[in-house]
């Protein structure tokens, strides 16, 4: 069961294009959103389309898979862990974010 601790997959497609940063250390890291979509009728008769978004970030050879092919509006698959960090911004408010630290990706569509 230590294989299912702290495991997200999502279905989405992207919100925007990956923004990829190349650190001085050599590494690469891709962020991105993407959106996940649940329809249901209310009791109205009604449909209705609940859209979440969701921060992801890759590392490495992922980000980099990333900056090559992946693109605003493509549908991809995501499988990582979510992570939960604050930082301080500008105007010196703590902000908070969840993320989710992208280990796979399958692209679904062309």
């Amino acid at each position: 069961m230590n294989t299912l601790r702290n495991k997200v997959q999502l279905i989405g497609n992207l919100g925007n294009d990956p923004e990829i940063i190349n650190l001085e250390s050599g590494k690469t890291l891709a962020k991105f959103n993407i959106a996940t979509n649940e329809s249901y009728t209310n009791d109205k008769g009604e449909k209705i389309t609940d859209t979440q978004w969701h921060n992801v970030v890759a590392w490495g050879k992922t980000a980099q898979i990333i900056q090559k092919y992946v693109t605003k509006g493509k549908e991809v698959a995501i499988e990582g862990k979510l992570t939960s960090r604050s930082y301080d911004y500008k105007d010196g408010v703590k902000r908070y974010i969840t993320e989710i630290i992208c280990s796979q990706l399958l692209m679904l569509r062309k």
